[in-house]
């Protein structure tokens, strides 16, 4: 693929060559994310003044920005040095004063001698049952009416850029905005009722009213939609470039399989079924598997994996499980061990913590096919780690993972098919912004059996009477986790709170009976603390965020989450599903500081009327945000200039199956349709997929 298309240079030329920028202008407007005129373009007006002619400011309810038509009469200069320079003005049924600071001479007396007639527009308030407009942003003739916008657009600033700049820069960008072929399904455009690209900039730089500046105004929804295709482009070309690897069928005669089922005390819930026959079909196919098996607490997703791994078997292969921590990499590894004895395969574990010798001869089982599933942590990506033949790959957890890492682990065998778990429900508008490249299969049934959490709200100055629940439970042989408020961003302050904590509770239930657990402990330690746990010897357990993802202790069946309106929901919803695990009734309970805000309130109150992951995600994006939602230094979700992912989810599903659809008939890009996309692509700096579009 050649390089940008010439038609659009001029979009990508420097900021300089746009009449009234100059060097200095050019660094202001990098803050702004505005580094060539196209950025100009996406960076659109977020509110507008209006500054319709009216007869007379006699009605207008003060302070209002207004225009009017005002005889000018008497003027007043300032007393003393530094005053206000007062004229006094009547347009046609009052009288107000325009008033100006630092004035020089007789320059007022000039510009505007009394008895002329002017249009002036600006911001008038009432001082001393006075009304005034004070600098007044436009005066000009009345023949020159049409000079004064009908209705401001009024841009995002920083330092050292102002309005008329923006103004003027994105006038002058506009005038190199080129007629381009049309990406859109025509279909699409015509139901939608969307203009041209071109006229759609045009349209969204000049509101006519607030309604224009609304996410569904169609100028600014077309502009959405463009971001969200070249978006989906994007990551179909990933998927179809995936796809056409030759993936290996790995098709198992499900013996291993049926013993684990028929010796499950239950059913499989119809979604895991499914979920499993998904999985099966991709890896039986001759292509790449690269999927992602999302799940809500406790919905069941190890069995499902563990399923794939014995298809993999079954097929005369390897399988592995990475997770991201230790802990967790143990865990799923006592979980599997009794499956996989069922079954009849071995099944190992590879940590960190392996060395020497015993490191030495795992990896020999490894190479020679004595091992059959691999559990472990990254540990696994070691040069030295050697399959006999790697076929499948499960990553536990993948927002701890980047892209690169599923890329090199899909290194580890020839084609090895990849599957990801997250227990994090992600709302559908996010999950198709970042993974719009895998195919999903969700788990929304919980196994039979699981018991109901009961979610309370409780102020902090209850404290005693919670230790005293906790005290109780303790009697009846159960346990109980202590989660410790998130303090700042730094490690250090959540470590004092939980050691604060720890010595508060020890000091109240007795020594011994109470363990700590926390990000900066050697991870020796914090496997004793947490095994202690597991195996009943300390009856609490407190802890930072640590034990958010996976931890398993079914007698444990209180939670106390300190602070929780420091927390976000999402995460609310994770820590509560470390309980409920067991037989016994489990409780939840928010520990709250009071007063709590109105929204503050509202998210704790959703978590306790819910249990419901995909219903707590979605309203946790409409209440923070995206960028709040998944931390986005870290969360591999694309910023939009224009698309809103909250708001727009439904426009993020129509372009994701229109790239998929426009690639199925055109995989090269190469029809008039497919050739406007290319241009699409270069126009939102989508060099990766450029990248991706094989030549010819």
């Amino acid at each position: 693929m050649k390089g940008r298309p010439e038609i659009l240079f001029p979009l990508f030329a420097g900021l300089e060559t746009l009449e009234g920028v100059g060097p200095k202008t050019a660094r202001n407007l990098e803050p702004l994310g505005v580094v060539a005129p196209r950025d100009l373009l996406f960076t659109l007006p977020y509110s507008g003044v209006d500054r319709r002619l009216l007869p007379s400011l006699e009605t207008a309810v003060l302070p209002a920005t207004l225009t009017v038509a005002v005889t000018i009469g008497t003027h007043w200069p300032p007393a003393a040095k530094g005053g206000a320079y007062r004229i006094h003005v009547e347009d046609s049924a009052t009288s107000f004063q325009l008033v100006f600071f630092h004035a020089r001479g007789d320059y007022w007396k000039r510009q505007l001698p009394e008895g002329s007639r002017k249009i002036v527009s600006g911001r008038v308030e009432l001082f001393d049952n006075m009304a005034q407009m004070v600098h007044p942003d436009f005066i000009v003739p009345e023949e020159n009416a049409s000079d004064i916008p009908v209705y401001e657009p009024v841009y995002p600033l920083t330092n050292g850029i102002t309005q008329k700049l923006m103004y003027k820069a994105t006038r002058a960008t506009l005038t190199r905005v080129p007629q381009l072929g049309e990406w859109i399904d025509p279909s699409q455009k015509d139901q939608a009722g969307w203009p041209d690209f071109a006229d759609a900039v045009i349209q969204a730089h000049h509101p006519h009213s607030d309604a224009d500046l609304a996410a569904t105004a169609p100028a600014r929804e077309r502009l959405a939609y463009d971001e969200l295709m070249a978006h989906q482009l994007t990551l179909a070309l990933a998927r179809a470039k995936e796809r056409r690897k030759k993936g290996r069928s790995s098709i198992g005669d499900a013996r291993f399989r049926q013993r684990v089922l028929n010796g499950l005390p239950y059913q499989p819930t119809g979604a895991q079924t499914r979920a499993i026959a998904q999985i099966t079909k991709d890896m039986a196919s001759p292509h790449r598997m690269n999927r992602l098996l999302q799940g809500d607490v406790g919905a069941g997703k190890t069995l499902v994996a563990f399923m794939a791994l014995l298809a993999a078997v079954e097929a005369g292969g390897q399988g592995v499980l990475m997770a991201p921590t230790e802990i967790l990499a143990r865990q799923h590894f006592e979980v599997l061990r009794p499956l996989a004895l069922q079954a009849g395969v071995m099944l190992e574990i590879l940590t960190g913590r392996d060395k020497g010798g015993e490191r030495r001869a795992k990896l020999a089982a490894l190479a020679t096919q004595g091992i059959k599933i691999l559990v472990g942590t990254h540990a696994v990506f070691q040069a030295d780690v050697a399959f006999s033949d790697l076929r499948l790959a499960i990553v536990d957890e993948q927002h701890r993972f980047g892209v690169r890492q599923r890329l090199e682990l899909g290194q580890k065998g020839q084609n090895v098919d990849v599957l990801v778990m997250t227990a994090t429900p992600i709302p559908r508008s996010l999950a198709l912004a970042q993974y719009g490249d895998m195919d999903v299969s969700v788990l929304d049934e919980k196994p039979p059996g699981r018991q109901a959490i009961r979610t309370a709200l409780v102020s902090t100055d209850r404290i005693d009477e919670v230790i005293e629940r906790l005290r109780a439970a303790m009697a009846q042989g159960r346990q109980s986790y202590w989660v410790c408020p998130l303090v700042e961003e730094s490690e250090v302050s959540d470590l004092i709170a939980a050691e604060q904590r720890f010595q508060r509770l020890r000091a109240t239930l007795g020594e011994g009976v109470v363990g700590l657990v926390h990000g900066q402990m050697p991870p020796n330690e914090k496997d004793a603390a947490m095994q202690a746990f597991q195996r009943g010897e300390t009856k609490v357990l407190v802890a930072t965020t640590v034990i958010e993802v996976g931890v398993d202790v079914p007698n444990a069946s209180i939670i106390v989450i300190e602070r929780a309106e420091s927390f976000g929901l999402a995460q609310l919803h994770q820590l509560r599903g470390r309980v409920g695990r067991g037989q016994a009734a489990s409780t939840c309970l928010l520990l709250y500081q009071a007063p709590l805000s109105a929204s503050g309130r509202q998210r704790l109150e959703v978590l306790r009327a819910t249990e419901d992951g995909f219903v707590i995600a979605e309203t946790d994006l409409k209440m923070r945000g995206t960028g709040d939602l998944i931390g986005t230094a870290q969360s591999g979700v694309p910023r939009f200039r224009v698309a809103d992912l909250e708001k727009q989810a439904g426009l993020m599903q129509i372009a994701q199956s229109d790239a998929r659809k426009l690639l199925a008939v055109d995989p090269d890009l190469s029809s008039p349709r497919g050739k406007a996309a290319r241009v699409l692509l270069w126009l939102m700096r989508q060099e990766e997929a450029i990248r991706l579009i094989t030549v010819g």
